[in-house]
Formats: structure tokens, sequence, C-alpha cells
């Protein structure tokens, strides 16, 4: 019997990104069943976003990122970037292939990689089509879904979701009444799932 699981998670969340492959493991060895919930930090629930977090805590927050990046196998660009554009309309991409059925995980992997490992401007409509369509996906097609009433609805759903669920930070995991924020706390998300419940 498939376990419903809901993953709440922020493009523009390198958490999200690191974690990312792990959690879809996992998901895959414990037969879940994923419910994407994509939205921006929750300040309502006491989100923070980094760059408004005190320069001491931020720069151990960088290197944890850049430890945790190491654990996971993943590269991050986390100083010098170039000036991008907000990312958060690639979340658009995401939702569109997940409500027609298609391999939204496979989206987002594409479209984070760009932008945490390449540093390339997600946030521009053109940019995004090129990755999705290298990764083989039909980029010209989530460009033109991304402003259908169906996607629109579902983000503005998603984070009123998310805000009642708890969720502050990403990635967040919820199954049944527990909430694992953060993706190293996938060990006790997955022990739950065997039984081992909080």
């Amino acid at each position: 019997m498939t376990k419903p699981v809901e993953y709440f998670f922020s493009i523009g969340s390198p958490w999200s990104y690191i974690g990312l492959d792990a959690f879809a493991e996992l998901a895959v060895k414990n037969d879940i069943t994923v419910k994407p919930y994509l939205t921006t930090v929750v300040e309502e629930n006491g989100g923070i976003f980094s760059r408004n977090r005190p320069e001491i805590r931020r720069a151990y927050w960088i290197r944890d990122l850049r430890r945790w990046a190491r654990v996971r196998g993943k590269t991050l660009i986390l100083e010098n970037r170039p000036e991008l554009s907000d990312p958060t309309p690639a979340s658009f991409f995401v939702i569109a292939a997940y409500l027609d059925g298609q391999d939204w995980i496979g989206v987002t992997r594409a479209l984070q990689h760009a932008f945490w490992s390449e540093a390339k401007d997600i946030g521009r409509p053109d940019i995004r089509e090129t990755i999705v369509n290298t990764a083989g996906f039909d980029g010209s097609a989530l460009l033109r879904r991304q402003a259908d009433n169906d996607v629109q609805r579902k983000w503005a759903a998603d984070r009123v979701h998310a805000r009642e669920r708890g969720v502050f930070g990403f990635p967040t995991f919820a199954y049944e009444d527990e909430l694992y924020w953060g993706q190293d706390n996938l060990p006790f998300l997955e022990r739950h799932l065997h039984g081992d419940k909080p």
C-alpha cells in the first residue's frame, strides 16, 4: 500500500536542490506517493529568507550547505553569482508538468541544477525553456502552460496549504500528522514510514 507524503519545496531553495535526489530515492524505496507543493519561504510561520539573516548565521548557513552538498554529490555556486532574476516562475513549469502527469521531479531537477550548479537565470522564460528541452522535456509546451488557470490556482493554493500545515522552510516533508523540516531529516521520515513514529 502506497504511503502519501506531502513534499513542500521551493525552486529557489538550495536545500531543496541538495535533498531532491535523496528524497526521490527514498520515495521509490518506500513506495511513497509524493504530493508536491511549491511556494516560497512562509514568513507568516517564521520562515526567514537567507538574505535577511544576520551575517554570522548566513556564513554558517553557507558552510553547512557546502558540507551537505559534498555529502549529496552536488556542486553549488553560492558566491560571486551573476545578477539573476527571481527563480520563482520556474515553479510554474514544475506545476504544469505535475498536473499533466509528466516527470515533474525530472523537470525540477533540471531547473534546480541549472540554477544552483550552473548559475543560469531560470527566471527568464526562454532560458528555462531551453533547460528543460535539453533535459528531454517539451519546454515550449510547459512555457505555454505556465499562465493557465489550473497552474496558477495550484500555485496560490500551495502557499495557503503550506501556511495552514505549519510549513516555514524547505524542504519540508509531511507524513500523517508529522512534519520533517530539512533534507537532513529524511532518516526520521523513513523511520516513521516504517512505523517508528516520534
